[in-house]
């Protein structure tokens, strides 16, 4: 049985986590939220590979688009964020900044 929980774990589709037998989802919290759009921002920066395409690309306009976003959630959650969740917003968004602008020199 052992093994069966192994095999169907490593079958999961990229993003998804084995919980009670079946590949789902995982639970919708702030900083999933937060990490999911981090990954967007990196994939529209082409610091990764794109999945659909089979490589990098970039559009520095939707990268652009996805930090606004983020800065937006932390303008509207200031004051109601753990201090986790504070700290990986703010080393996020520097982060992604720092990327955006050594790519738009």
């Amino acid at each position: 049985m052992a093994e069966d929980n192994g095999k169907r774990e490593k079958c999961c589709p990229p993003g998804q986590v084995l919980r009670d037998g079946k590949c789902v989802l995982p639970e919708v919290t702030f900083t999933t939220l937060v990490l999911s759009l981090n990954t967007s921002a990196l994939l529209h920066l082409g610091e990764l590979e794109d999945p659909e395409i089979g490589g990098k690309s970039r559009d520095l306009a939707l990268a652009k688009h996805t930090i606004d976003t983020l800065r937006l959630l932390e303008e509207k959650t200031a004051g109601n964020l753990t201090t986790q969740e504070k700290e990986l917003l703010t080393n996020m968004l520097y982060d992604l900044r720092m990327r955006y602008v050594q790519l738009t020199r």
